[in-house]
């Protein structure tokens, strides 16, 4: 969902370092690239150990109290997101929101598209082992009754691809705030601006792209 959705990854840099901030920690641009895709509670420990003095629930809670206003005002889809997913909703194919953001966040970003355009949400805070592990991905799957080798999933996060590839699905990845480097059975775009129903056909079938 962030960085591959919409546009959320500015949002929650800039809440880290609105906290850090006012604890006087230092925190690098670097440093919240490294926060890219993880579940928010390895981030918010990754915030306690830097040197904000919080429990890493708190640190959650306060960030996603940040990341709701801001969608609250704006929900910042992605280039080609929105054409996509109306694509893939008139043509009958079962779209799900699969991130490491907790519930009320999905929510947030499922209600500013479509109507009917998501069948399922599988939230970080839903999960006993979220991304890398790829039981995000199995469980969107058996939700949404398919195979989950019949999937096709789109991440932009390292950690996200390597959760979908290790899932089975036929994986996408779009670069958002972090290069998406070359690994076997991965396929690549730079933006799914154009990106269409033949796109998923393709990939869903098997072909490799590498649009890079």
């Amino acid at each position: 969902m962030d960085g591959t959705l919409v546009d959320t990854e500015p949002y929650w840099m800039a809440a880290e370092q609105e906290l850090t901030s006012a604890h006087s920690v230092a925190w690098s641009h670097e440093d919240a690239l490294g926060l890219v895709g993880q579940q928010l509670i390895v981030s918010a420990g990754v915030l306690q150990a830097a040197g904000v003095p919080m429990a890493p629930a708190e640190i959650v809670d306060w960030l996603i109290a940040r990341v709701q206003e801001r969608l609250a005002q704006e929900v910042p889809w992605r280039p080609g997101v929105l054409a996509l997913l109306s694509d893939l909703t008139a043509a009958g194919v079962p779209c799900a929101i699969v991130t490491m953001s907790y519930r009320s966040l999905a929510e947030a970003v499922a209600a500013g598209a479509p109507e009917d355009t998501f069948a399922t949400i599988v939230a970080g805070d839903e999960v006993s082992r979220g991304k890398p592990d790829p039981e995000p991905y199995l469980t969107a799957a058996e939700r949404l009754g398919v195979a989950v080798t019949d999937c096709v999933a789109i991440e932009d996060s390292p950690v996200g691809i390597t959760s979908a590839l290790a899932s089975g699905a036929r994986t996408l990845g779009v670069e958002a705030v972090v290069p998406v480097e070359e690994r076997p059975g991965l396929s690549r775009l730079r933006s799914l601006d154009g990106a269409g129903l033949d796109v998923i056909a393709r990939l869903a079938a098997g072909e490799l792209i590498d649009e890079y």
